[in-house]
């Protein structure tokens, strides 16, 4: 990483914005192999109660809302972030010393229900990859566990019997695009391969110590394939329906089956597939859906929050970058 980049990240955001719970940075910006120093850096931000957020973060820093949004005032801001986009407020283009930011902000309690149950794969999609994270929090670090793990099942159903280490990481970053429209026309072609690539070590440092807990419990074989390593899967129905098992009820209750309540009145989906294929296939198509939906109900309200003029600029770069990687 730049050291530009790196004292940005660094900086205290206390001197920009109101406390928050939770902050981490993301993005092409912060990717070794990036080489567009002009690139915002982009961050969520996770606070307990957005309205009184917002309401004091209109106090010290209104001019980074659009217009119409700072008149609507701090409620509004969070109704349409809620009722019409996937829960995040984003502020794009803001000036901060000496580079670009774009900041989300989300309830914490959302976040971690994201996280946990991918109701909009949306930021758990996000938490998938790596992200610098620069202002931690207990409850979210817990949920992205179980949602490493989700992420490493769902890809290991949609791989092949044989796969190399980058495959498995290249599958896991591409989940949360699947069904995402930007991708037709507004999002580099290369964009997966370039984050795991640009990411590889970090990659193997989130899901590795998962590979080997699946290795222990007869689900991979692992050897090693130079710096990175290849893998074969079990593909039997145990397997298969074990993996299911692992996937958050979300997506459980879209492939269909049986629920059980135990003893505490916990719902719990129980999910029976005849074969691998058939697995992959469910996943792929409620995958496909829930993004879809949660992309193109962020991208409207992305516009609304951000206003016409910035909203055009934004789409501007994401159309260039996609344009440029189709005929490069």
């Amino acid at each position: 990483m730049a050291e530009r980049s790196a004292a940005v990240l660094a900086a205290p955001l206390v001197d920009l914005l109101p406390p928050v719970d939770f902050c981490c940075a993301y993005g092409s910006s912060l990717l070794p192999n990036n080489h567009d120093h002009t690139s915002m850096v982009d961050y969520i931000l996770g606070v307990a109660d957005p309205v009184q957020w917002h309401s004091e973060n209109l106090e010290r820093n209104r001019k980074h809302y659009s217009k119409w949004m700072a008149h609507l005032g701090p409620e509004m801001i969070t109704r349409v972030a809620d009722g019409v986009g996937a829960g995040v407020h984003f502020n794009p283009f803001v000036e901060w010393r000496d580079k670009m930011i774009k900041y989300g902000v989300v309830r914490m309690h959302d976040l971690a229900m994201d996280v946990l149950t991918w109701d909009r794969f949306y930021l758990s999609g996000r938490l998938q990859k790596p992200v610098r994270v620069l202002i931690d929090n207990w409850e979210i670090r817990k949920v992205n566990v179980i949602n490493l793990k989700s992420a490493t099942s769902a890809s290991l159903l949609l791989l092949p019997p044989e796969f190399t280490e980058e495959d498995l990481y290249s599958k896991i970053c591409g989940l949360s695009y699947m069904g995402d429209l930007r991708m037709l026309f507004a999002e580099d072609k290369n964009k997966v391969k370039k984050i795991v690539q640009g990411s590889f070590n970090l990659f193997q440092s989130m899901y590795r110590p998962l590979l080997r807990e699946y290795a222990s419990d007869g689900l991979l074989k692992m050897s090693s394939l130079g710096q990175q390593q290849s893998f074969k899967q079990e593909c039997g129905s145990s397997a298969t329906n074990y993996l299911v098992s692992m996937l958050p009820a979300t997506i459980q209750r879209q492939i269909g089956g049986k629920c059980r309540v135990d003893e505490t009145g916990i719902i719990t989906p129980q999910i029976i597939v005849s074969s691998k294929e058939e697995a992959a296939n469910c996943v792929r198509k409620a995958l496909r859906r829930i993004v879809m939906v949660s992309s193109v109900r962020q991208a409207v309200s992305g516009v609304l929050a951000a206003g016409g003029v910035n909203a055009a600029r934004y789409l501007g770069k994401k159309i260039s970058k996609a344009w440029t990687s189709r005929t490069s």
